[in-house]
């Protein structure tokens, strides 16, 4: 239900800074409050041809105890495709009063081709010499 019309890559993935226990010079990652698990972040692009620019590109958050590596990019494509598992966005309303969502998954990979029925050749009719 969450990006229909595909999902691809436009960003690294990164670790997501907590700012409360951040201080200058020293960075520290946030981590989820309910797994305990470091969260990253990579930036995707939504193929949805309905959205407005402005709303094609979010950030999904990765929870992993170690970086997450996006799947390899795919020959001829301008942009790597990618699947995610175990979804959960969470509504809130950002600093603007405008409503906005978390993305949060566990797993990012590649998606697995379609398999593309193979063409039955014609019946060929034998005769005998």
């Amino acid at each position: 239900m969450l990006f229909p019309h595909g999902c691809y890559i436009v960003g690294e993935v990164e670790p997501v800074k907590d700012f409360d226990a951040s201080t200058n010079g020293r960075f520290v990652q946030s981590r989820d409050k309910h797994s305990g698990e470091p969260v990253w972040q990579v930036a995707v692009m939504d193929g949805d041809p309905s959205l407005k620019p402005a709303q094609k590109t979010v950030a999904v958050k990765i929870l992993s105890a170690t970086q997450p590596v996006p799947p390899a990019p795919m020959p001829g494509m301008p942009f790597t495709p990618v699947l995610f598992d175990q979804i959960t966005v969470t509504p809130y309303v950002n600093a603007a009063g405008r409503l906005s969502y978390s993305i949060r998954v566990r797993q990012m990979h590649a998606p697995t081709p379609t398999p593309v029925p193979a063409h039955r050749a014609p019946a060929v009719k034998e005769t005998q010499a």
